[in-house]
């Protein structure tokens, strides 16, 4: 089995771990498109000739985009701010600050990958303005993450990135495309909290016109459709018609050690086997 290639993102619900079972799931083609790329572990991992790669995180694709065009530049100012001096509280706040009141795309990338390595858990959150606001994380000696940066950029030369939604995305596919989604996951339960990591949040109705989107796409177009969650009853019912299989995987939903549960991620495919009565 070849050596995975790790994200240089830490990411909430990266697909690392399922890199393995995706590769089993998702058909063959031409060009992967994914309108949920988050910190790139399936587009690391698989081998499509090229990539259209999607999020509606502004400075996510950013720095994808100068990551591909300028490693060695961003190596060198991204890694000056890797020093013991910059692994405080005081000066995490002071680039929070500057991250958020900045507009020049090169230093808002090296800032976030900062915030990124420095901040709590490595997630990704924005308040209703749009400010950065993770807090500190404390962490002993942040990784700086050179090889997997320069590894990115490498394979990036394939990808296209564009920060754009998911329907746009969708309307961007043709002919030999596959497109796999990665959405923010469903709520376990109706109190659970469940928001993602740029604008309002991902709502039930959007998890349904997703769904939607997926259903037509294969059917109109004959292209395969591969979507990710969690395995509840409320997801088996959005994706009806699609093709599961349920995959084991240890997921922290809690935080609460007490409160953590196991929870099967579901793969829904629709594919050529898809039918007209599914969208009845």
């Amino acid at each position: 089995m070849s050596i995975k290639n790790r994200a240089f993102l830490k990411w909430a619900g990266g697909k690392f771990k399922l890199v393995d079972a995706l590769n089993r799931h998702l058909p063959q083609g031409k060009r992967l498109i994914e309108p949920f790329v988050g910190a790139g572990s399936v587009f690391l991992n698989t081998n499509y000739d090229s990539y259209l790669l999607c999020d509606i995180n502004r400075d996510l694709i950013e720095l994808y985009n100068i990551v591909k065009h300028r490693p060695e530049e961003y190596i060198k100012a991204a890694k000056a701010m890797f020093v013991d001096k910059m692994n405080d509280k005081e000066a995490y706040y002071d680039v929070r600050k500057k991250f958020n009141a900045s507009r020049d795309p090169f230093k808002r990338s090296v800032y976030f990958l900062y915030l990124n390595r420095h901040g709590f858990n490595g997630l990704c959150r924005y308040n209703r303005k749009g400010e950065f606001n993770v807090p500190f994380g404390s962490y002993k000696k942040p990784y700086f993450p050179e090889k997997e940066i320069l590894a990115f950029a490498e394979k990036a030369q394939k990808a296209e990135f564009l920060c754009i939604s998911y329907e746009q995305a969708f309307e961007m596919a043709s002919g030999g495309d596959v497109i796999y989604c990665d959405p923010p996951y469903a709520p376990l339960s109706t109190t659970a909290s469940f928001t993602t990591y740029v604008g309002a949040g991902f709502s039930l109705d959007d998890q349904a016109l997703l769904a939607r989107y997926s259903r037509h796409i294969a059917l109109e177009k004959g292209i395969p459709v591969l979507i990710s969650n969690h395995d509840i009853p409320l997801t088996r019912e959005l994706y009806h018609g699609a093709r599961f299989e349920a995959i084991k995987v240890q997921r922290n939903i809690s935080q609460k050690g007490s409160g953590r549960v196991k929870v099967d991620e579901l793969m829904a495919l629709y594919d050529e086997t898809y039918h007209t009565e599914a969208l009845s």
